[in-house]
């Protein structure tokens, strides 16, 4: 990423009740003074998780969403990495649907971008990727793919819903996508995919 480019994802707007907000652990915005115990950031959020929801978490409960969240910071938002993790759960105790969003300097044509930043085009989808424009509500127009893609290592199939917007107003590109074996599961948070896809908005300091 340019040392020049200052434009940061803002998750203002975005809503606390079906996602855990993890934040980037290097870049332009990272890493947080919160994470230096991750562990303890981890058990704060999960304490925070069954107070929000009204929940008794019983005697478990918190240590389990604890080590749960701690697990998924690790696999996903590594120190180093420079995007934004969304956990996506009904109940505390759900495994988690990891969500990512980033952002970079624009560059070349918008649609052709907008297409290899959404993976329209794989070539290891199973079928053509089902492709739409999208407007989301502050990041204005761009497209949405979702697609069934083959994996090099294990049989199964992922299902990957992938966002991306060109943000003229700031030079950036902006992407969010997941991705997993559970097609159910990305089925039924398919909703609160696209109410954050309209929450996400940009910021330049």
């Amino acid at each position: 990423m340019s040392e020049h480019f200052f434009p940061v994802i803002d998750i203002e707007y975005i809503d606390p009740y079906p996602w855990t907000v993890i934040p980037p652990r290097d870049g332009a915005v990272g890493p947080f003074e919160e994470w230096d115990d991750i562990q303890a950031w981890c058990r704060e959020e999960a304490e925070d998780l069954w107070l929000d929801r009204e929940l008794d978490p019983g005697p478990n409960g918190i240590d389990f969403v604890a080590d749960t969240l701690a697990q998924c910071a690790e696999a996903f938002s590594p120190p180093g990495t420079d995007h934004w993790l969304f956990l996506h759960r009904d109940h505390p105790t759900d495994l988690p649907l990891p969500v990512f969003a980033a952002i970079g300097p624009s560059s070349g044509p918008r649609e052709e971008t907008l297409r290899t930043l959404t993976m329209a085009d794989d070539p290891q989808a199973v079928e053509p990727p089902v492709v739409k424009r999208f407007r989301a509500k502050r990041l204005g127009e761009g497209l949405t793919s979702f697609r069934y893609a083959n994996q090099d290592v294990v049989p199964h199939l992922l299902a990957c819903a992938r966002y991306a917007w060109r943000v003229e107003e700031h030079g950036a590109n902006v992407v969010m996508w997941t991705a997993t074996e559970d097609i159910a599961r990305i089925m039924h948070a398919a909703q609160d995919l696209e109410q954050l896809a309209h929450q996400l908005a940009v910021y330049n300091p």
